[in-house]
């Protein structure tokens, strides 16, 4: 605790998050995560990118760039083997587009991973909370039950306003 104003310090605070099993839980997903990302990018360009090239007709999707406008270009030196400056060549700026595209189907398929995690862990839950739900049900049908059998063994006593009735019927009939 701070000894200025009674609230945990900023380190209090900080240890309570860490010692939480949450932190822990998710410190063990982003490196599981990041291992995984590792699977993904080689399931990509080494399994599905090779097939997508064949019907390509094999273009590398690495290789694939655009080449942009010379609105100011850029040159460098050429040297020569002495290292000495002979000339200037243009240097090429390029927009490439294929990484991009292996970008975004890496991303689909670990989208489409988590999704089948997601939607896994949302059906078992649900089945669970329906298994609980069903048992509850069960239970109180199973008390009512109890209870309405009860209630047929043993009649509820005749309240004062029956008793008194039943008297003054008995008192009308003499």
């Amino acid at each position: 605790m701070s000894k200025k104003n009674g609230k945990p310090s900023l380190l209090d605070e900080f240890k309570t998050f860490i010692n939480k099993g949450n932190a822990m839980a998710l410190a063990v997903g982003t490196i599981i995560g990041g291992a995984f990302s590792n699977i993904t990018k080689s399931v990509t360009n080494d399994l599905i990118m090779p097939v997508v090239n064949i019907f390509m007709g094999g273009t590398d999707f690495s290789e694939l760039k655009f080449e942009l406008p010379r609105i100011v270009p850029v040159y460098q030196d050429v040297l020569n083997e002495a290292g000495e400056v002979i000339g200037q060549e243009y240097v090429p700026h390029y927009l490439t587009y294929g990484n991009f595209i292996s970008a975004v189907i890496n991303f689909l398929i670990m989208a489409m991973v988590v999704f089948f995690i997601v939607k896994a862990m949302n059906t078992l839950t649900e089945a669970a909370s329906r298994k609980e739900r069903e048992a509850a049900e069960a239970a109180a049908a199973a008390a009512a039950a109890a209870a309405a059998e009860e209630a047929a063994k043993n009649p509820p006593a005749p309240t004062s306003e029956e008793l008194l009735a039943e008297i003054r019927d008995l008192l009308k009939n003499k």
